[in-house]
């Protein structure tokens, strides 16, 4: 009897470190569901991510930015990894894509006069700065804002609701 009670507990030893290094691996489950939201809102259709890619879980929400008209980048801030998602269908597509649906475009993310948190980042350093929309934008989309006291204004690309990004 005490054999078989030690066989149980060296058989859920074993099973346990497994199951935790399941939990710890990224789910690109949840991770299309948004790069796909994302992408419909710039008329477009996500490639679905690569599930041989095995990154460390992101213990936040993975921020999904638009790099340019083609490309999507999902990043893990705090752990420091970033995937480039390619986007197929829309304006601009290349030859033999076509779109998944034919639905109008999306409406804007950010409304003229709503203020929008602009961020710059690199690979060494992140800056924020807040400013009002100057007109409106959908995501992707490159908008006009303005600065403290009206005078500054600049261009910045739409990455979300009230958020936009500075190309670098």
């Amino acid at each position: 009897m005490p054999r078989i009670c030690l066989a149980a507990l060296a058989a859920f030893a074993v099973a346990v470190p497994g199951a935790r290094a399941q939990q710890a691996i990224q789910d690109w489950d949840a991770i299309d569901a948004l790069t796909q939201t994302v992408a419909g809102a710039m008329g477009r259709t996500a490639a679905p991510i690569d599930r041989r890619i095995k990154l460390q879980r992101c213990p936040e929400q993975a921020a999904i930015t638009a790099i340019d008209s083609q490309t999507l980048a999902v990043r893990c801030a705090s752990l420091g990894w970033r995937v480039r998602v390619p986007m197929t269908g829309g304006a601009g597509a290349a030859p033999g894509f076509v779109a998944a649906t034919n639905a109008p475009p999306a409406a804007p993310v950010i409304r003229r006069g709503d203020a929008v948190r602009v961020s710059f980042e690199t690979a060494t350093f992140a800056v924020s700065y807040s400013a009002v929309a100057s007109e409106d934008g959908r995501v992707g989309d490159t908008i006009a804002l303005r600065g403290e006291g009206n005078r500054n204004t600049l261009s910045a690309v739409v990455t979300g609701p009230g958020r936009a990004s500075v190309a670098e």
